[in-house]
C-alpha cells in the first residue's frame, strides 16, 4: 500500500516538475527571441517611442485696445465635478454639510434655490452610488464654466475642503478665448476656432484671422525620455507665446459709434449699417461697427464686415472725381460757372439731374450733388480716353491694398474702359459712383486725405506688438502716397464739402449742421441691384466726412442699407451724433462735461466748469441707522442727485455701490475705472438707452 502511494506521489511530482520546466523553457525561449531573434524589431519600436515628438501649443497673444485694455485674451475656466464613488466619500459626511453647502451654491449660482440644490445633489448621489456599473460616475456640479475667482470661492464652501482632500471634488481646466467687452467691435476683433487637421486654435475672422501668424506664436516640442520606472515627456524646445497686439481701437469711441449706429438702425428700420471712425493725422481706426438685422435674435447684431466689402458708393464718389478734375487742370477756379443743365444726352444716353441748373460752379456741383455737372467735368478730360480715368486712380494708389489688419479686406473694383460707346457711357456713371465696387474704407481713406492736406495715410488697426509685457515693435504711420493731391486742391475740396452741410442748397444742410462741431462731408445714395440684374427700389445710403472742419481730427464713413430716410437724415445723422458725443466728452480738444453751451442764436458760449457734488448715499435706511445708533435727532440728510424722469439715471457724485445699483435697476450694464465717487458717466443723464447697454463710469477720490 505504501509502495503504491509513493509511486503516485512521484508520478505527480514528476508531472509538476515537467510542467514547470516546460514553462521555464518557454520563458527562456521567449526571452531569447525578444533579445536576440527579434531584437532589432523591439529596438526600433523603443526608438520610435523615445523619438516621438509632441507639439506644445503656444499661448495665444492678447488683443488690446489703444490704452492697453484687453479686447480678447485666453482665459482659464473651470468645470467643477464631484466623484461620488471616490474612496473616502461617505453619505453621513454629505448629510452633515449638505444644508450649508446648498445655501452657498444658491448664492454662487442663483438660478436654483437652496432646496433645489439639495434635491439635485441628493438625487445625483443616489443615482450614481446605486448604479455602480455606470462608467461615468462623476457629477458636474455647475453647468456653466467657472472663472478662476469663482473656483477659488467654491473651494471654500462647506464640504468642499474635505472633498478636495479626498479627491471627491476636482476640476477640469479649459482655455477659452474671452472678450471682456462682449459684442463691442466683435466682428472686427474676430473669432478663433480649432483647426480641422490639428487641435491648434487659429483665427477664423477679423483681427484674429488677419494677425493669426503673430498672435499664435511658435509651437514648442517635447520628446520622450526613459526614467527608472517610466517614460515621460521632456520639453526639448519651449513654445514661444504669441505677440500681444495693441490695436488702435478706443473703447470709449467704439462705444459711441456702436450706440449711435444701433439707434439709427432701429429708428430707420435699416437692414444693416456699418461705420468706421479714423484719426486724420495717423490713419488709426479708432472705432468700427457692423450691425445687421437678425430675425432669430429679433435685434441688430454684429454682422459681416461691410466696411471692407465693395459696393456702388453713389455720390460719395463725386469728391474723388472732383479731386481728379482739379489735379488734371479741368477745374481751376471753383467759383467759375460751367454749363450743366438738368438733362444731358451723351452718346445716346440721358443723364438726369434733379438738383442741377443751367449753370453751376464746381462748388455747387458738389453742394447740390449734380450728376450732370460731375459727368461733364470727367468727360471733358477723359471723353476721348475713358481708360485714363482708371489709370489716374491707379497712379493715386486707389487700388493698392491697405493691409489694415481687418479680415476680408477687398480692394476697389473699377474696370479699365475702352473707347466704345458703352465705355463712354460707363465713364459718366463712374464719375458719380455707379458701375464701380468701392469698400467704404477706401472711400474714407480718400476723404481722410482731403482732410489731411492731400497726405494719403494708410488706414490701420495695429498699433504695437509686445511680448512678456515688453514692446517688440511699434507700427509707424505710413502713406500710400505722400501726396494724393496738392494741399491747395485739398483745401478747395474741403470748401466744397463744407458747402454740402452748410450751403443753402447743400444735400445735408437740414440734418448735419451743428455749430458746436462744424462737419464737412458728402452724402451718397445708390440703388441696389436685384437678382434679375436690374436696379431695384432699395437704397444704400452713405455719408462720409470729417470734423471739426477748421482743424480736422477725425474722419468717418457711415453706410446703411434700406433705411427709410435719406442719406443725410440717416447716415449723416449717425456721423453728427458721434461728433456731438465726442464733443460733449471733451474728446475734440474742447472742455469736458459740456463746458461749452450755446446762446439763443446757437453760438458757443463758454461757461465755468463745476465739480460733481458728492453724495454719501441714496439709501434712506443709512440715515435712519445713523440717527438711531448715535441718538442724533436733528441729523441733516445729504442731498441726492436730481432724479431723471426717464432715460439714463443721473449718478454723478454717488458711491460706486449706489451708482451700480441704480443703473442696473434701470437695465444698464456698468463698467468703471478709478476709485472713489462717480465723477463722470459715459451716457448723458436722461438720454435714451437700450436694456443691456454698457455705461462707463469714471471714479475719483
Amino acid at each position: 500500500m505504501k509502495e503504491t502511494n509513493k509511486r503516485h506521489i512521484l508520478w505527480r511530482y514528476s508531472f509538476i516538475v515537467t510542467i514547470v520546466l516546460l514553462f521555464s523553457a518557454a520563458i527562456v525561449w521567449n526571452m531569447f527571441k525578444t533579445s536576440v531573434v527579434y531584437s532589432s524589431r523591439w529596438n526600433n519600436k523603443a526608438d520610435s517611442i523615445l523619438t516621438q515628438v509632441t507639439i506644445i501649443e503656444p499661448e495665444r497673444g492678447k488683443l488690446l485696445a489703444d490704452n492697453g485694455t484687453v479686447l480678447a485674451a485666453n482665459l482659464q475656466f473651470y468645470i467643477a465635478r464631484i466623484d461620488w464613488l471616490a474612496a473616502g466619500m461617505k453619505k453621513d459626511t454629505l448629510d452633515k454639510y449638505l444644508p450649508a453647502l446648498c445655501d452657498s451654491l444658491a448664492v454662487l449660482e442663483p438660478s436654483k434655490t437652496a432646496a433645489q440644490w439639495r434635491s439635485e445633489l441628493t438625487d445625483s448621489y443616489q443615482r450614481i452610488t446605486t448604479d455602480t456599473k455606470k462608467r461615468n460616475h462623476s457629477y458636474r456640479l455647475i453647468r456653466r464654466l467657472l472663472t478662476h475667482s469663482e473656483w477659488q470661492r467654491l473651494k471654500q464652501f462647506p464640504f468642499c475642503p474635505f472633498a478636495l482632500k479626498k479627491k471627491v471634488l476636482y476640476c477640469e481646466r479649459q482655455n477659452k478665448r474671452s472678450k471682456p467687452y462682449g459684442t463691442m467691435a466683435s466682428r472686427s476683433i474676430g473669432n478663433v476656432a480649432q483647426d480641422s487637421t490639428s487641435s491648434s486654435m487659429h483665427g477664423r475672422s477679423g483681427l484674429e484671422m488677419a494677425l493669426d501668424s503673430m498672435l499664435y506664436g511658435i509651437p514648442g516640442e517635447a520628446t520622450r525620455i526613459q526614467l527608472t520606472n517610466n517614460i515621460v515627456n521632456h520639453e526639448s524646445k519651449p513654445a514661444i507665446p504669441g505677440y500681444d497686439i495693441t490695436t488702435t481701437i478706443n473703447v470709449a469711441l467704439q462705444d459711441i459709434v456702436e450706440n449711435e449706429l444701433y439707434d439709427m438702425c432701429h429708428e430707420t428700420d435699416a437692414r444693416w449699417g456699418t461705420c468706421v471712425l479714423m484719426e486724420v493725422a495717423t490713419g488709426e481706426i479708432k472705432a468700427i461697427s457692423n450691425l445687421e438685422w437678425n430675425d432669430k435674435a429679433g435685434d441688430y447684431v454684429e454682422g459681416r464686415n461691410n466696411a471692407v466689402l465693395g459696393y456702388e458708393p453713389g455720390s460719395v464718389m463725386k469728391p474723388i472725381s472732383m479731386m481728379i478734375a482739379l489735379e488734371e487742370g479741368v477745374v481751376g477756379n471753383i467759383d467759375a460757372p460751367i454749363t450743366t443743365g438738368t438733362t444731358w444726352i451723351y452718346e445716346g444716353r440721358a443723364i438726369n439731374d434733379p438738383h442741377g441748373g443751367a449753370q453751376l460752379t464746381p462748388r455747387q456741383i458738389i453742394e447740390t450733388s449734380s450728376n450732370v455737372g460731375m459727368s461733364r467735368l470727367i468727360v471733358k478730360r477723359y471723353g476721348n480716353n475713358p481708360g485714363g480715368f482708371y489709370d489716374k486712380l491707379k497712379s493715386m494708389g486707389f487700388f493698392e491694398p491697405f493691409h489694415s489688419g481687418i479680415g476680408g479686406e477687398q480692394a476697389p473694383i473699377i474696370h479699365r474702359l475702352g473707347n466704345t460707346r458703352a465705355d463712354k457711357v460707363a465713364l459718366t456713371r463712374m464719375a458719380f459712383g455707379y458701375s464701380t465696387l468701392i469698400p467704404p474704407l477706401s472711400t474714407l481713406a480718400m476723404y481722410n486725405a482731403i482732410a489731411n492736406d492731400g497726405k494719403y495715410v494708410r488706414p490701420h488697426l495695429v498699433k504695437k506688438l509686445s511680448r512678456d509685457g515688453e514692446p517688440d515693435s511699434i507700427v509707424p504711420v505710413t502713406y500710400i502716397r505722400q501726396q494724393v493731391c496738392s494741399p491747395e486742391n485739398a483745401q478747395k475740396l474741403r470748401i466744397m464739402m463744407h458747402d454740402v452741410v452748410w450751403g443753402s442748397r447743400g444735400t445735408a444742410r437740414k440734418w448735419v449742421q451743428d455749430k458746436r462741431v462744424p462737419i464737412a462731408g458728402k452724402t451718397g445714395t445708390a440703388y441696389t441691384i436685384t437678382s434679375d440684374g436690374h436696379y431695384g427700389t432699395q437704397k444704400r445710403l452713405a455719408f462720409c466726412g470729417f470734423f471739426p472742419y477748421d482743424n480736422p481730427k477725425y474722419s468717418c464713413v457711415v453706410l446703411m442699407l434700406g433705411a427709410n430716410r435719406g442719406a443725410g437724415a440717416s447716415s449723416g445723422m449717425v456721423l453728427k451724433n458721434i461728433a456731438l458725443k465726442m464733443y460733449a466728452r471733451g474728446l475734440l480738444g474742447n472742455e469736458p462735461n459740456y463746458a461749452l453751451t450755446v446762446d439763443e442764436q446757437g453760438n458757443p458760449v463758454k461757461k465755468a466748469t463745476s465739480q460733481a457734488t458728492l453724495f454719501a448715499s441714496t439709501n434712506p435706511k443709512h440715515t435712519t441707522n445713523v440717527r438711531k445708533g448715535l441718538a442724533i435727532d436733528n441729523a441733516k440728510v445729504f442731498q441726492q442727485p436730481a432724479a431723471t424722469q426717464s432715460g439714463v439715471p443721473n449718478v454723478r457724485g454717488l458711491s460706486v455701490r449706489d451708482a451700480i445699483r441704480r443703473l442696473e435697476d434701470a437695465g444698464l450694464c456698468v463698467r468703471f475705472t478709478g476709485s472713489g465717487f462717480v465723477a463722470g458717466q459715459s451716457l448723458t443723464a436722461g438720454s435714451k438707452f437700450v436694456r443691456g447697454q454698457v455705461i462707463n463710469l469714471t471714479l475719483r477720490n
